[in-house]
Formats: C-alpha cells, structure tokens, sequence
C-alpha cells in the first residue's frame, strides 16, 4: 500500500548549502510533495494523499538528502548483498560504481584479473550496461545505483597486451562498448591509469574514450597516474584529457601519498584551482589517512604502516601488520609482501591536515572508495560519512554542517547528473536521512571494521523506509538503477 510520510520538528539541512532551517517535510509515493515550517503543511494538503499517515517526530534531529557515495566499488555487492547494510547505515541512499577504471561491465569472465578481483569473482556476467540495469532493478538493492564505465576493464575485454597503448582497432572496439554503455544510461568514463594494466595507455587512447562519453554528455573520473612524486604532471595531463575531450573532470580520492609528499597539497590544490578556472572539475576524498587496494611492491617503503587486508596465499595474515609478518618470516617487507601476493592491505600514506585541506575545499565531494569483498575492509565502507559529520564538523570544526551534507548530497548529485536527487526539494525524490547530530559517529576501525554507525535513526529510499536505528535493516528495499541526466523521480 502506498503511504504517505510526514516528518515533523526536524532541523531541514537541503543539501543545496544553504542555511538550515527547521521544519516540517511530507514524502508520498516516492516523492516530495510539501516541505514547511513546523505544523504549516495544512490539513487540506495531506488530504490529498493516500493514507494511512506515518508521522515521525524529529525533534532535535536533522532531516538531509540521503546521502551519495559518490566513489564505490559496490557494483557486485549491489548484487551479492543486496540489502547493502554497509552503506544504508551511514546514511547512504545512492551508490556510484564503476570507479579507478575497474567497472562490471562490460567483461564477462569467471576468473577476473587484479585489478577487477577488487570487485569480486561472482558477478561477471554482464555484456552491457543495460544487462547490468535490469538486474538492479530485477534485485531492487537497498541503494540506488548509478555506473561508470571502466578503462581498465574495456582494456581487458579488447586488448591482449596491455604493456603498450591500443592499437586502432582495439580502441574501435573499447570506443563502441563505451558508446552503447552511454545509450543505456551510464555517467562516463573512469580510468585508473596508476594501476599496471591501464598505465601504458597515452593520452591518445584516453583523449578517444573521453571523447566518447563528452558527446553523449557524460563525466570523466580518474585515479590519476601519480599520487605521490609526480602528482602535479599526473594532475596536468588529466586535466589535459578531459579538456581536449569538452567534458567534466572528477579526481578520484585526491590525496598526497608517501611521507616525502606529505604537505604538498600546499601545491595541488592551487594547481586544481587554476585548472578549475578554465574547465569544470571536481574531486571526491575519503576522510582517512589510510587508502586500501591490492598488495602492491612498489608501495611498501619500509616507512609506513601496512595493514593486510587479505591474502590467497596467507589467507592467516589478514588483520596484521607488514612489518609484524615480515619480523616473523625474517625477510624484508617487499619480501613478505611478494610472499602474500596476491590480496589486500590499507596503506597509511597520508598526514591528516592534508585531509583536512581536500575535506574542507569547495571543489571536494566526499566518497568511501571501499572495497566490498575484502576479508577485513578499510572502515571506510561502514564509517565514511558519519565520520564527515562526527569528525570534521562536530569536533574539529572543518566544515559547517551545511558545507558537509553539501559535500554528500547535492554538490555530488551535480557532478554526477544526478538529476532529482541530492537536495530536499518538492518533486524530488524522497532519498533522505534523518540522524542525531549529537550522536552520529563512526564506529568502525581498522581492529574491527565492520561496525553500525552511532546517531543514523532512519533512511528512506525512494519514499521506503529501509533503515532504522535499533532494527537495522527494515527488510524493505527500493533502491533502482539511476540514468544519466533521466528525470530520475
């Protein structure tokens, strides 16, 4: 039965960064239908929706847009765990996939490569984004979902060789799946050119794919090809490809790593600055001083800290530290790490007021960038967003609660050709969050990172209630696959 919800008392935080107000906010069906101060939205209005009236009193609660995780890696965990409990408990309502150049679609395979293991070994299966849609919407996941198409991944569906750039009738091939990707709704184009199998494409291949995506009115995100010594010519020439292409540019979980690089977004931010001013972009950032993906040789430097996350070989080794296993192996570390290859570890890489400098930028979205199927994820994928608002609004005061919802909803809806989602509108979709700004907080860590959030009472998505404080999960899920630039209400 549909039904009709009132939220009354409620501090209304819109998402457009505009100043808070209190008041009252009815959803019906899957929309917004009147928002008012309290006790203003009048009998002859709630008259002409069905009832019966669910009333939720949200006295000293804020109301915001359901937040969007605008960096996932949740295109197999939409499928696997389609409650998506990880994410509806932050607060999360929508879900973009497909990032760092590492999508489902279009490779189809049993076995997945490094890095597309990232996203599991179960769900590739899908020829085109249109498959991949109907079985969203088939499952009804908890989440929204929204999908980026991947280089690397377009790579490997075309390309025997990935030590060099594509050859012209592989970059026929990559170009055509990526055009009927676009006809089917998908935001862009992600690339991951810092990984291996995506490192020897030139500006060429990816100037063509960018391309792509701009005619058909789509975004081009990327986890550029350097993030520590050479980060400023990383930033140039994405910002190059993007440019020559006539689309929007999103940087991928901006960070400085590596302790001789800590500081320096003293420089790549200006950079970012001067770039902004002459083309559209954007970045998303995490708000951790650890990042996670696969065990990499390069990236152990003896300096820091190397958490594992997951090992084939040594699947015991999950939850310990590098240099502990390496001590007790008696080797070097990039000894141990080649020994544990292939699996996962969270690299702490960066200095927190460089965090804070990215978090507190007006170009910064935020997104977990976490990673579903690892034994022991970052707790970035159950944290990320109360931890914005516990963090770096309530306690170190880096944004005002405004800035932070905005960094979550309506800046990312944006960026991202959301359309009708990411603020608190009447005929918007009723994606929403009501939380205890005095209680919301993270409590996952890198000890035990699969942990419920403090202060998150009640999410709805699509006008379903599918989260409560207490009861978890409500059992009911309304998520859908979202189409770039769709009247998506």
């Amino acid at each position: 039965m549909t039904r009709a919800t009132l939220l009354k008392n409620g501090l209304i935080v819109a998402g457009d960064n505009t100043p808070a107000w209190r008041g009252d906010l009815l959803m019906f069906d899957s929309q917004i239908v009147a928002m008012a101060a309290p006790g203003q939205i009048g009998a002859e209005v709630l008259a002409r929706f069905t009832l019966p009236l669910d009333e939720f009193d949200c006295s000293g609660k804020v109301i915001a847009p359901g937040f969007i995780d605008v960096h996932t890696h949740d295109d197999a965990a939409v499928l696997d765990a389609p409650d998506m409990l990880p994410k509806l408990s932050q607060g999360v309502t929508t879900v973009v996939t497909g990032n760092c150049g590492i999508s489902l679609v279009p490779m189809m395979t049993t076995e997945p490569p490094a890095p597309l293991s990232l996203l599991g070994h179960r769900q590739f299966r899908f020829g085109g984004i249109e498959a991949y849609a109907q079985a969203i919407d088939a499952i009804q996941p908890g989440v929204n979902v929204a999908a980026l198409v991947g280089h690397t991944t377009l790579r490997m569906c075309h390309m025997k060789q990935l030590d060099r750039p594509a050859q012209a009738d592989e970059l026929a091939a990559m170009v055509a799946d990526l055009e009927q990707a676009m006809a089917a709704g998908a935001l862009g184009l992600s690339s991951g050119v810092f990984y291996q199998e995506a490192f020897a494409a030139d500006l060429t291949e990816l100037s063509a794919l960018a391309c792509t995506a701009a005619r058909a009115g789509g975004i081009y995100a990327t986890h550029i090809r350097d993030e520590m010594a050479a980060i400023l010519p990383a930033l140039q020439e994405a910002a190059l490809t993007a440019r020559q292409a006539g689309l929007p540019l999103v940087l991928s979980h901006h960070k400085c790593a590596g302790p001789a690089n800590w500081g320096r977004t003293r420089e790549t931010l200006p950079l970012i600055e001067a770039l902004a001013r002459e083309q559209e972009i954007g970045m998303d950032v995490y708000p951790y001083t650890a990042g996670s993906t696969v065990l990499r040789e390069d990236l152990v430097d003896g300096v820091i800290d190397i958490l594992i996350t997951g090992s084939t070989a040594h699947p015991e080794m999950a939850g310990r530290y590098l240099a502990d296993i390496a001590r007790d192996w008696g080797v070097p570390q990039q000894a141990a790490c080649r020994r544990l290859m292939p699996g996962g570890a969270c690299y702490f890489q960066m200095r927190e007021d460089d965090v804070e400098r990215v978090i507190a930028h007006p170009l910064s979205m935020i997104g977990s960038d976490g990673l579903p199927h690892d034994e022991r994820p970052h707790p970035r994928l159950w944290g990320t967003f109360p931890r914005v608002l516990a963090s770096y609004w309530r306690e170190k005061g880096v944004l005002q609660l405004e800035q932070a919802i905005h960094k979550m909803t309506g800046l990312s809806a944006r960026r991202f050709n959301l359309d009708g989602r990411g603020t608190l509108r009447v005929g918007h979709s009723a994606d929403i969050v009501v939380f205890d700004p005095k209680l919301v907080k993270d409590l996952a860590s890198f000890e035990k990172p699969m942990q419920y959030s403090a202060g998150i009472e009640q999410v709805w998505v699509n006008g379903v209630l599918s989260y409560t404080a207490g009861q978890r999960g409500t059992g009911a899920r309304a998520g859908r696959f979202l189409r770039r630039g769709a009247n998506l209400v």
